[in-house]
């Protein structure tokens, strides 16, 4: 969640591993029939381009075999061999990938505001994120924060149990916040103890990572992160009142957002406080090649701090973006009350270009995390659906591996950012994440070339969640006009 990243900008807002299911499981449950598009024990895509989430290049005419879920056999489409009886399907002029490993991903969306309201609440979306995620190809996912926690572990067993669509999740506990909360759902923590008792009890009720958040304390961090550590869970944070380089020191496994957020580097800025101007200051004076820059990466991936790149929602904050197009895409999920809040928001923004620092800020959060990754770094990437809600499930991972390359990575590059990296942080790399024989079947298949167009990850046609092929059309459909609702 990246609202609220200083108290400025929450001003300016406030106005403005469990068990996938299985094919036969499918079968046996009419909620799911209407998504699905392939369900076949036995099947082929044939002629493919392949990228496989590695890195590597991107290699053309390749088929791949799959058998109960399973990868069988991945290679050139003249030698592979497809099993008698198989369902072939002929997918020349589609790129296949792996199904997307979101790291930064919610089920909640930032309710439209109102000068008469509260400022940010977040709203549910029991039923739509998770239809909106996997239509976008993203087959595991990570909640980052939960604001209802016990309807996110819901949603996760009603997914897992196959009575319906949406990725396999890894569900977060509630924020570890410190005070003032952002938003009114949000625990205060009281001190070390209360952030211990805290992640015990929820670890109990089946949270299998944490996310700390903006104003927690220097103690209440370090007493979170040894008993998510004693419970064998990993701990990330979306950090301000402690910098990046005092959390890696104490065990942090991960980083949200990037520099952006990164107080560490403010004038006067004293630990367990978080400063108001932070984002002027970095976008205004901090070079990224700077002596202190180099030395925070350096600290990060000595002590194997990941870091999750969000650039999708970051961009939501500069004048004039994201994209028009983009938001058109998003706009038939929409209900009227959302759309317009943004388009408000957007404007509102607009009118104040010229004051905005967002942009520098925005350029330095890509050459940042480009360092970060060429050092050693472990990059993973996810959409983060809140701020003023710009950005939707699903369609904001599409457009950090869009944004991604704008930043100078290869589309193979960024694919693999966002799905064998993600898998490598969660300890699933051995099933997920890549496209290789023995593999789970998550994959994505779109129209067009994303080695030479990257854009073509907007033209999803069918998503691959062990070996059960949803179509994604079909599933944006059941959707329209209610995000923003529920």
């Amino acid at each position: 969640m990246v609202v609220g990243m200083s108290r400025a900008w929450v001003v300016l807002l406030c106005v403005l591993a469990a068990p996938a299911y299985s094919s036969a499981q499918t079968n046996d449950n009419k909620s799911l029939a209407p998504y699905i598009a392939v369900d076949a024990p036995v099947f082929a895509l044939e002629h493919v381009e392949l990228v496989d989430g590695t890195g590597r290049a991107a290699v053309s005419d390749q088929t791949i075999v799959v058998e109960h879920g399973r990868i069988a056999a991945v290679g050139p489409s003249a030698t592979t061999a497809v099993p008698a009886g198989a369902r072939v399907l002929e997918l020349a002029g589609h790129t296949v990938y792996p199904g997307l490993v979101g790291m930064h991903e919610h089920l909640f969306y930032s309710e439209p505001t109102s000068s008469a309201l509260r400022g940010l609440v977040g709203g549910e979306l029991v039923d739509t994120a998770p239809r909106l995620y996997l239509a976008a190809g993203v087959t595991t996912a990570r909640t980052t924060g939960s604001i209802a926690p016990y309807t996110d572990l819901n949603i996760k067993k009603d997914i897992d149990a196959g009575r319906v669509p949406g990725p396999e999740l890894d569900v977060t506990g509630p924020y570890l916040e410190g005070n003032p909360p952002l938003i009114p759902q949000m625990h205060v923590l009281t001190g070390p103890d209360d952030a211990r008792k805290m992640v015990d009890y929820w670890v109990n009720e089946g949270a299998t990572s944490w996310k700390a958040y903006m104003h927690i304390t220097p103690e209440e961090l370090k007493a979170a992160i040894d008993e998510a550590h004693a419970k064998g869970e990993k701990l990330t944070g979306h950090l301000c009142s402690v910098g990046f380089t005092a959390a890696a020191e104490m065990g942090i496994d991960d980083l949200e957002h990037g520099i952006a957020v990164d107080s560490e580097f403010t004038p006067g800025r004293k630990e367990g406080e978080c400063p108001d101007n932070a984002e002027r200051y970095l976008a205004e004076h901090v070079a990224m090649d700077s002596a202190p820059v180099r030395a925070m990466i350096r600290t990060l991936v000595q002590r194997h701090v990941a870091l999750t790149s969000t650039l999708a929602v970051l961009e939501s904050l500069e004048p004039g973006h994201p994209p028009m197009a983009m938001l058109l895409r998003e706009h038939d999920a929409m209900a009227v009350e959302a759309w317009s809040g943004v388009l408000t928001t957007r404007a509102l923004i607009q009118e104040r270009a010229a004051k905005s620092y967002w942009p520098a800020l925005f350029k330095k959060e890509m050459q940042f995390e480009r360092e970060f990754a060429a050092a050693g770094g472990l990059l993973l990437t996810g959409c983060d659906p809140t701020a003023y809600g710009a950005v939707l499930p699903g369609f904001g991972d599409e457009r950090n591996l869009e944004l991604l390359v704008q930043a100078g990575f290869t589309p193979e590059e960024a694919i693999a950012i966002a799905t064998r990296n993600g898998a490598e942080y969660l300890g699933r790399a051995d099933r997920v994440g890549t496209i290789a024989a023995g593999k789970q079947a998550d994959l994505v298949v779109v129209k067009g070339d994303v080695a030479k167009d990257i854009t073509a990850v907007e033209r999803v046609e069918t998503v691959f969640k062990n070996g059960v092929g949803f179509d994604s059309a079909k599933l944006m459909e059941s959707v329209r006009g209610m995000v923003g609702l529920r």
